[in-house]
């Protein structure tokens, strides 16, 4: 059923099974049959786990039991006895824009000295900052994914959803001067060996460039830019719907989450554009010597 019809992705089935097995064993190959009582029982063999993991198990359990009774299987659903722990998603790493800058002028030296390990590194970094991409779906973009008279490419990211993700003209150049180094039969933008370029990989280069940059490198990861780019777009205006399908994330509370790291830009959005922001004793001050300068004009002195 979750490969079938909820479309789930080959991880989120490995995870289910995970879970799944795992509450099968706590209950002695029960699970079917299990009651609110031996689901308390659950719950308390889950104490000592991550309030995020006994969420993601619950989830799969009720999951679960929902299937059992709409197949008629069982006539009830014990569910409502596994617990709801409230999440604590940390908030994102990010860098700031005199970091990313300091990123950047390292990979311009990089290039003054030549090599085409510089290119690709360019070409890396223009791509995760500028366009938001997954490690994974980075490392393994097609020779041809990026072309040079189209400022988008078509991806099939987590969960096997499709989305298109802009390309910019810095970006698409760098992709360019790293291309035309690339084997004309590689299958991969990115080949390393007989595959393509390791996350594992990518995350070292990173983590090296950040280090020449003089960036801690404990600050920094592929996913940081990821970060990185979410957050800069919403400084900049951006709308947070269109930053969700910029990172493909199949719910908009992810990407709420970025509106929570600039906390004073936001306070700052409302007291200057909210229609209340002058109704104030502030505006009322501002309303006051407004009205004087109109008086002024009428009846000068």
């Amino acid at each position: 059923m979750m490969a079938a019809e909820a479309g789930a992705a080959r991880n989120t089935l490995l995870a289910y099974e995970r879970d799944l097995d795992g509450a099968s064993m706590l209950l002695e190959g029960r699970l079917g049959e299990a009651s609110p009582e031996d689901l308390h029982r659950l719950a308390e063999a889950w104490l000592p786990l991550k309030r995020a993991t006994v969420a993601r198990k619950a989830a799969a359990l009720r999951r679960f039991f929902g299937f059992l009774q709409d197949e008629g299987l069982r006539g009830d659903d014990p569910s409502a006895a596994l617990p709801r722990p409230g999440s604590d998603r940390p908030l994102p790493k990010i860098l700031d824009h005199a970091a990313v800058d300091a990123l950047f002028r390292e990979i311009e030296r990089r290039k003054a000295e030549g090599g085409t390990a510089a290119l690709r590194l360019s070409a890396l970094v223009e791509l995760l900052y500028g366009s938001g991409l997954r490690a994974t779906e980075l490392c393994s973009l097609p020779r041809n994914a990026v072309s040079p008279d189209r400022p988008f490419l078509i991806l099939r990211g987590k969960g096997g959803r499709e989305r298109l993700v802009p390309i910019s003209d810095r970006a698409r150049a760098a992709v360019a001067e790293w291309a035309a180094h690339v084997p004309r039969d590689s299958p991969h933008l990115f080949p390393s060996g007989k595959k393509h370029l390791s996350r594992v990989r990518l995350y070292q280069l990173i983590k090296a460039l950040a280090a020449d940059a003089g960036i801690p490198p404990e600050r920094i990861s592929p996913h940081v830019l990821r970060h990185a780019f979410a957050t800069h777009l919403l400084e900049g205006g951006a709308d947070l719907r269109a930053v969700q399908l910029l990172l493909g994330h199949a719910d908009i509370a992810t990407t709420q989450i970025y509106t929570h790291v600039d906390s004073r830009r936001l306070i700052e959005l409302v007291n200057s554009r909210h229609p209340l922001a002058d109704a104030g004793p502030t505006g009322a001050r501002r309303a006051g010597r407004a009205a004087g300068r109109v008086d002024a004009r009428r009846n000068p002195a």
